[in-house]
């Protein structure tokens, strides 16, 4: 048993010929913040405080969609949201709707910790991030110009569209293939254990590109993109709807306590057979330590490092730059 640490960038489409102008920030931006974690969990931080940290700097990224690289509604708004779980208490807080919040992740923390509620979301969730001081920043700080030019595509084209999604080429074919959504995801999250087995679990999105106003995805939702026990904890990306049909998150724990499956084994099993293919990715770990990142997508933006010196850091199954 030891330390170890996950976390994701968003799963999907991602074709290899991904421009380097898009793939290295990337993949630095994974470096660092797998770094922050490692170092935390290296002063012993607890993991809910570990988790917190990395998402925290994750949301700060423009190149993530989530907090300050959030996508764009069908009204060019923003509409954060993210949820944090204790595996330890069990424990959760999740926010919905934010539109000024600098970091929904600490704000669903501070739901899990000073309300009696789980769930905020809108009106309600500002509120409530204005009653405890949090940072918060005018909406237009959290619109980048990528999410922009992304926006108009997906309004062009009368698709909501996950943000990875490549601009559409003039061809009736392609355009058919992905005129319903299309398995180009993103979201942001974090699962970590200490060396006593602690667990915990945040994630944090701006959600589909076009999407209605008022929608949520699987994110905030526990037990879909957020979950965590004494067993596992996991943090979900994909397509939110399947997610959520698939309460996929818990499913992994439900699968090791109810079948005695491994991590690996039941991290596997509902990526690859209990969900659509193309549309959701994970990242995992055990109480013993072990970690899992599955995904039925072309790629998942992801990092882990365990206390025996593991680390990995990837996008393709077998593309890895540690």
């Amino acid at each position: 048993m030891g330390w170890a640490i996950a976390l994701h960038g968003g799963a999907g489409d991602i074709p290899l010929s991904l421009a380097p102008e898009r793939r290295q920030p990337r993949e630095e931006a994974l470096r660092h913040c797998l770094q922050i974690g490692v170092e935390a969990l290296k002063a012993k931080l607890p993991p809910l405080d570990v988790v917190e940290r990395v998402v925290r700097e994750l949301e700060n990224i423009p190149q993530f969609n989530a907090g300050k690289g959030s996508v764009l509604t069908s009204k060019g708004t923003v509409e954060m949201e993210a949820s944090i779980m204790d595996g330890t208490t069990m424990n959760c807080g999740a926010v919905s709707g934010l539109t000024t919040v600098v970091n929904a992740v600490s704000l669903a923390r501070l739901v899990m910790e000073k309300t009696p509620h789980i769930y905020l979301a809108f009106d309600g969730a500002e509120e409530f991030a204005r009653q405890q001081g949090v940072e918060t920043l005018h909406s237009s700080h959290f619109i980048t110009a990528e999410n922009i030019e992304r926006l108009k595509q997906a309004i062009e084209a009368n698709r909501v569209q996950i943000d990875y999604t490549q601009p559409i080429q003039n061809d009736t074919k392609k355009e058919t293939a992905i005129a319903n959504g299309d398995s180009q995801i993103g979201t942001v999250g974090c699962v970590a254990v200490d060396g006593n087995g602690n667990l915990a679990s945040a994630t944090s999105t701006g959600g589909l590109v076009n999407k209605m106003v008022g929608r949520i995805g699987d994110t905030p939702v526990i037990g879909a993109g957020t979950y965590a026990d004494t067993r596992c904890a996991v943090s979900a990306t994909g397509k939110g709807e399947a997610i959520i049909r698939g309460t996929v998150a818990r499913d992994v724990a439900a699968l090791m306590e109810f079948k005695g499956l491994s991590l690996e084994e039941a991290a596997t099993c509902v990526v690859h057979e209990r969900t659509p293919k193309g549309t959701v990715g994970l990242v995992a770990v055990s109480a013993k330590g072990e970690v899992a990142m599955p995904f039925n997508t072309t790629g998942m933006f992801r990092a882990c490092a365990t206390e025996d010196g593991y680390s990995e850091i990837s996008i393709w199954p077998a593309a890895k730059f540690e």
